[in-house]
């Protein structure tokens, strides 16, 4: 824990809103290792985020479907091969994203560390932990919580936005409209698992974006099944019977 306090301490103690800032000089030198085997669904899902002409995508999936360790998996590919210049994760910082974290950036990390576990988590699964520490330290991957975005614009960037069932229609449509250039995003959630009694944006907006008019523009929606359950055989058995109760 005090491993991954110290990274998160390490992006808040500078000027990590300032995102539209360019490394002027590449310094990465990582390989990023996978420990599964992909699913069909989520090899499309990695080919998209890496292509191109990607602008955006949705995955909605349920727990263990990897939909986070794919996107940080697709992030890293991107960050490696000097495709982006820098990872943003975004989050909501308690079950409604509408409730206020507090100003005190010398304490923001304290706060947000939480909800910033599962991008360490999965960091620590595809990197080694000295190359997360430097990513962090150097500010090639920066965490912020969704109430920090308003007025930024995201340059440059890979923006995976996180837990995205926990977000109402009005804070998706902020994060989404700062779209800068050269980035892209990843938008992934569970729309079966909200915690914001029905206001969760999620599911009308992914559904709003699944057409051939926004995949012509760079725009793709992904689902996920229990057969893209890949880190846990229990755990695929627990997805499947519940989703009957």
């Amino acid at each position: 824990m005090a491993t991954k306090r110290s990274r998160l301490a390490a992006v808040f103690e500078s000027e990590q809103l300032h995102t539209g800032d360019l490394h002027g000089n590449w310094d990465l030198n990582f390989n990023v290792r996978n420990k599964f085997d992909f699913t069909k669904n989520q090899k499309k899902f990695i080919q998209t985020i890496l292509a191109e002409d990607t602008k955006i995508v949705f995955a909605d999936g349920s727990a263990g479907t990897a939909k986070t360790y794919l996107s940080v998996f697709g992030g890293l590919t991107l960050l490696a091969a000097n495709k982006m210049q820098q990872i943003i994760y975004l989050r909501s910082v308690v079950e409604s994203a509408a409730q206020k974290i507090g100003h005190l950036p010398r304490q923001l990390d304290e706060k947000f560390l939480p909800y910033s576990l599962p991008l360490m988590d999965k960091l620590d699964e595809l990197v080694t932990k000295t190359t997360a520490n430097s990513l962090f330290k150097k500010e090639y991957i920066k965490c912020l919580p969704v109430n920090f975005t308003r007025g930024l614009t995201f340059n440059n960037s890979l923006v995976i936005v996180d837990e995205a069932q926990n977000l109402t229609r009005q804070e998706i449509t902020t994060i989404l409209t700062r779209f800068g250039e050269d980035s892209r995003y990843i938008v992934v959630g569970d729309s079966n698992q909200s915690d914001i009694n029905g206001k969760s944006g999620f599911a009308p907006i992914i559904k709003a974006f699944d057409n051939e008019i926004s995949k012509n523009k760079g725009i793709n929606a992904f689902y996920f099944g229990t057969d893209d359950i890949v880190r846990s055989k229990i755990l695929k058995h627990i997805v499947h019977v519940l989703s009957d109760v």
